[in-house]
């Protein structure tokens, strides 16, 4: 392995590489902080520090295994979860990120993961691996797994380490999509994947050493992992991490640690930076710095104008710069990024006739009456990767102005996807049927180019998008027809639809004859309650239908895409139906003066909270109901118990909800 010059990139080196030659250069310069409650600085590492424990991970690894076997990552938020990554790629193990599992109900999406990916090995820490013991019976899946606790080895593994023999082929982890739990697929990330795409984003971001990165965002999907753990290592400046549920419970910790550590480089999807601009107030915004932050990157879901000008109107007094706000576009099969807005330069806003679009043209139009859509660009077009708009249906190359399927090629594109041959040639094998021209990465999102700028419209494949995660329909209507006896199976659609600016889920299930005069208010309550526990989303709309009435294929498959329409049509044959309500003008009660808040008041104040957003009467709120059956998902749960911090005056752990489940059971914890 070849150590290089930090403002060059050797063609033939790997993220080992990297990390191996910043430990020569600069060992003792900061890689990494940990902010564990998103504020106080919990653990730092340096590059020699880091390379040091990733060596002592790597030879437990090689004196346990051989190179090319999956080893499952199973990380709280943390530097541990950096170390064990680093640890796999130094010993050419293959790293699966992931997530600790649910202690308290099956977790479907690991166990898939497990048995997909053929995992020899489990690294996690010794608090997680003595949870887990503890619950063996529940996780089937992971008792075959060799587990190690990676924070009880010694940093110095002496003698054992042997250096790999990796290459830019050689597969680095097994990256998998963010939503299905049915069947997840784990995107092939090589060595090569990696760097090609930290270059392409040097290129088009252009850091120094000087530069800092500050990152809320999950490791274990691809935008917290790239941007926020392999790029900055990769061109050499120090990274802070903090938790998500941190920055879910306030979201002003966020941008703290972007004026206390002078961040230049963060991101995240639309609804963080709505929260931001949402729910910080201006005497805390009075107190953050944000004049350093050059890239404010904005990606993973359709990036939305309203956002932009809030966000940048929102901290316009702080010092950020409206030329900050990076859009951009890009997706695991593609390691990360694939276009994005060049700082320094405003975003791109241009307005196209709307119903052209729905007819897959792009006609520009300069009057903003009714009938214009502005579309949000999602930067120019370099020379890798390479972008093709297609025709989906001919895998012809469409005309200048033609809406078409965004197909492309390039050095970060992944090998494919794990042990799916057929997916993985359908997917990333695509030619250009009258050149030949190919492969391509078949992405499944339409959009079309413009004077060298990229636009995303919509999406081909059937996908709901919510904050930023990824959610497939038929996992979503298998949760729903097995939420209540009463629902027909094989008869619903899960689809998104656009509600106050933001995408949402509706859902539209057939009920069974003989339960169409059972109280269809329970049903719909059921599924309400079912789809928030299981995926951590609260649906926008339930429909219940009449049998037989939903539109499906001449082979029996639900036409999602045509129910879609009929909801937004009103066409729908309904027996029932229920919409989100808007926010109720409730009056939340005041904590009391001078003394601690009795079990009545905290009840008080948590129903007067749950009548608020959910629209509900406070006389309806149920003290032994779950709080999923009000639609509090994991996004609403964090933020809920940010503002129950406040309210009290105290610190709460971010599971408190999870582990209190109902207003009584919170309240009277909360109380005694």
């Amino acid at each position: 392995m070849t150590p290089f010059p930090s403002d060059a990139v050797v063609g033939h080196a790997t993220i080992v590489d990297v990390l191996r030659a910043r430990a020569i250069e600069t060992p003792d310069a900061r890689a990494y902080a940990f902010l564990a409650d998103g504020e106080a600085e919990e653990s730092a590492l340096t590059y020699r520090g880091l390379d040091a424990k990733a060596r002592a991970i790597a030879a437990w690894l090689q004196r346990n295994g051989d190179p090319g076997e999956r080893a499952l990552l199973l990380y709280p938020p943390g530097l541990e979860f950096v170390a064990a990554f680093f640890g796999c790629l130094y010993a050419g193990v293959v790293a699966v990120p992931g997530y600790p599992p649910r202690l308290n109900r099956p977790d479907p999406r690991i166990d898939a993961i497990v048995a997909d990916a053929q995992a020899r090995f489990a690294l996690t820490t010794g608090a997680v691996r003595s949870a887990l013991e503890q619950r063996r019976a529940r996780l089937p899946e992971l008792t075959s797994l060799r587990w190690m606790a990676t924070d009880a080895l010694a940093p110095d593994p002496g003698p054992e380490f042997r250096a790999p023999a990796v290459d830019r082929e050689t597969l680095a982890l097994l990256q998998y999509t963010s939503g299905s739990t049915l069947a997840p697929k784990g995107v092939m990330v090589t060595h090569g994947n990696i760097l090609g795409n930290s270059i392409q984003i040097d290129r088009a971001i252009r850091q120094t050493a000087e530069s800092v990165s500050v990152s809320w965002l999950p490791h274990f999907h691809d935008m917290g992992l790239i941007y926020g753990v392999l790029h900055p290592l990769y061109r050499g400046f120090p990274a802070i991490l903090m938790p998500p549920a941190a920055f879910l419970q306030r979201p002003l910790r966020w941008l703290q640690a972007m004026s206390r550590y002078g961040g230049t480089l963060s991101g995240g999807p639309n609804f963080a930076f709505d929260l931001c601009a949402n729910r910080i107030t201006a005497e805390e915004r009075a107190t953050l710095d944000l004049s350093r932050w050059e890239v404010a990157f904005n990606g993973a879901e359709p990036i939305r104008q309203a956002t932009l000008e809030g966000f940048a109107r929102a901290f316009a007094s702080c010092g950020l710069r409206r030329e900050a706000l990076c859009p951009a576009y890009g997706m695991a099969e593609s390691t990360l990024l694939v276009t994005i807005s060049k700082p320094g330069v405003a975003p791109v806003l241009r307005r196209f006739d709307a119903t052209a679009l729905e007819r897959h043209r792009a006609v520009p139009v300069s009057d903003p009456a009714a009938g214009a859509r502005t579309l949000v660009g999602c930067g120019r077009l370099e020379k890798e990767p390479r972008v093709a708009i297609v025709d989906p249906e001919t895998s012809l190359a469409c005309p200048p102005g033609a809406v078409g399927e965004i197909w492309i090629a390039g050095p970060s594109v992944a090998k494919g996807y794990w042990n799916r041959p057929e997916e993985t040639a359908r997917t990333f094998g695509a030619f250009l049927a009258d050149t030949g021209d190919g492969p391509f990465l078949r992405t499944g999102d339409l959009g079309f180019v413009k004077e060298g700028e990229l636009y995303v419209t919509g999406r081909l494949k059937d996908l709901v998008i919510i904050r930023g995660v990824n959610h497939y329909p038929q996992d979503i209507e298998l949760t729903v027809e097995c939420a209540h006896p009463g629902l027909r199976p094989a008869a619903g659609a899960a689809f998104a639809v656009d509600a106050d600016g933001e995408e949402r889920l509706a859902v539209v299930q057939e009920v069974e004859r003989s339960h169409r005069n059972m109280d269809l208010d329970d049903i719909a309550a059921a599924i309400r309650r079912a789809v928030t526990e299981e995926h951590e989303v609260d649906p926008y709309a339930v429909v219940l239908v009449r049998p037989a009435s939903i539109p499906k294929t001449s082979s029996g498959k639900i036409q999602r895409r045509a129910c879609r329409a009929a909801f937004l049509d009103g066409t729908l044959s309904v027996l029932r139906e229920w919409r989100h309500a808007p926010a109720a003008h409730v009056e939340v009660p005041a904590a009391p003066a001078g003394t601690s808040p009795s079990e009545e008041d905290i009840t008080a104040w948590l129903v007067s909270r749950l009548s608020r957003e959910s629209g509900i009467g406070s006389d309806e709120v149920d003290l032994a109901q779950p709080f999923a059956s009000f639609g509090v998902d994991s996004a609403r749960a964090l933020l809920l118990v940010g503002d129950l911090e406040t309210w009290l005056g105290r610190r709460l752990p971010p599971i408190v909800l999870w582990n209190y489940p109902t207003v009584e059971a919170l309240a009277r914890h909360l109380a005694g």
